[in-house]
């Protein structure tokens, strides 16, 4: 496929956010294969469902014969990124670092092609753990302007709040505009992408590189994605949706997409499958009962994406002979809720449990799920985006079930 393909199709696709300079960028992509990248710290031992939009884009990016990059946040980790956040993250030690990046080392795996140097994933405490203070502030650190980077959102809004902001903090964009430089000099990478919560870092580093290095540079950061109902992406009452299948078996993963709001299918399809948009268009045009029948195929081709075919395929059988060959929906117990309501509470009402205490243990158990996806939090709530086909699904075990409407 042309490179020069590739920032038509993120655009269509809804990928797209902000770009520095995409004339420069489409015409230096013309040139054949370029180089990009996205960073990933390393603050859980798996990648969730918030991290797609950006694995999906680096996926897109190799598709259009450009060469990928997934940096691994091993040194950055160390500092923490106060983007988006009112304080500071928990520092993690050395060991639970390591753990995380051997964890999250396996995302990418699904999604992207290594061999032969087509893709590659890097760790940036290759550079950084070796950096001296004094000569990186000396070659790097003058570049910076103190005022410019107040100004940037990951430090302005903290401040704004009086919420405290740590000196340790405070270097990330520093560090985050070294990595760029130190991939354009080791891997001639042109190009950061990455979430819109990243402009400001994302562009202080293509003007590192062009300072430093004498060469051009480009920022491009996807949408905040939200679902229609405002929830943010890869958040549900069950906690976040995990990529490793030791946190989030493919079944539970393939549910999520099935359950995702008639209002997102064809935003969902765009973005997280290879689904041409001819086919995007087709399903996303369905209405009525039949959109359920778009958002199985959103379920399956997601899933086969990250777990295999076959493994989408098993979780969709699975589904089926569950919802549409187990006990009908009209013998199941129901009980009429204002939403949102607590799942304990629902619990207790409902007359499942003998007591809220009893539905609290369960839950800790692993004993309770929300439409087959397990609940793990005690203070989880079913929402209206849980209703499908007007109800969700409360269940204890394999054989209790109690459905869930609104009232």
């Amino acid at each position: 496929m042309s490179t020069t393909d590739f920032l038509h199709e993120a655009r269509a696709r809804g990928f797209i956010h902000q770009v520095t300079d995409e004339a420069a960028l489409r015409a230096k992509l013309a040139g054949g294969g370029a180089t990009a990248y996205v960073g990933f710290d390393c603050t859980a031992d798996s990648l969730h469902v918030g991290h797609l939009l950006s694995i999906m884009l680096l996926r897109l990016f190799q598709k259009h014969g450009h060469r990928p990059i997934a940096l691994i946040g091993g040194g950055t980790t160390k500092v923490g990124d106060p983007s988006g956040k009112d304080e500071a993250r928990q520092l993690l030690t050395e060991q639970q670092i390591e753990a995380n990046k051997a964890g999250i080392r396996r995302s990418f795996e699904s999604f992207l092609d290594f061999h032969d140097g087509r893709a590659l994933m890097l760790d940036n405490a290759a550079w950084l753990d070796e950096l001296r203070y004094i000569p990186f502030l000396r070659d790097v650190g003058r570049h910076f302007s103190v005022n410019r980077m107040l100004t940037m959102d990951s430090v302005r809004l903290r401040l704004e709040r009086d919420q405290p902001l740590s000196f340790l903090e405070f270097n990330y964009m520093l560090l985050q505009s070294y990595d760029f430089l130190e991939l354009h000099r080791r891997e001639d990478c042109i190009l950061q992408m990455g979430g819109s919560d990243q402009w400001g870092n994302i562009v202080m580093g293509a003007d590192l590189v062009r300072r430093m290095a004498g060469a051009e540079a480009f920022g491009l950061t996807t949408p905040l994605l939200t679902t229609a109902s405002g929830a943010k992406m890869g958040k549900t009452a069950a906690g976040a949706v995990w990529l490793n299948p030791d946190r989030l078996p493919p079944y539970d993963y393939w549910q999520f997409w099935r359950n995702a709001e008639d209002a997102d299918v064809g935003r969902f399809l765009a973005l997280f499958t290879d689904l041409p948009m001819e086919d995007v268009a087709r399903l996303s045009a369905l209405r009525g009962a039949e959109i359920n029948d778009a958002k199985k195929v959103l379920a399956t081709e997601a899933t086969a994406l990250l777990h295999g075919r076959a493994a989408a395929e098993q979780a969709a059988e699975t589904a089926r002979r569950t919802f549409e060959e187990g006990v009908a929906a009209d013998t199941l117990p129901t009980h009429v809720a204002t939403l949102p309501a607590n799942v304990v509470d629902l619990l207790a009402e409902a007359k499942l449990v003998a007591s809220k205490g009893e539905a609290r243990r369960l839950i800790a158990q692993n004993g309770v799920r929300l439409n087959d996806a397990p609940v793990n939090d005690p203070a989880a709530q079913v929402t209206s985006a849980d209703l499908r086909d007007g109800a969700a699904k409360l269940s204890l075990g394999r054989k209790r079930h109690l459905l869930v409407k609104a009232g």
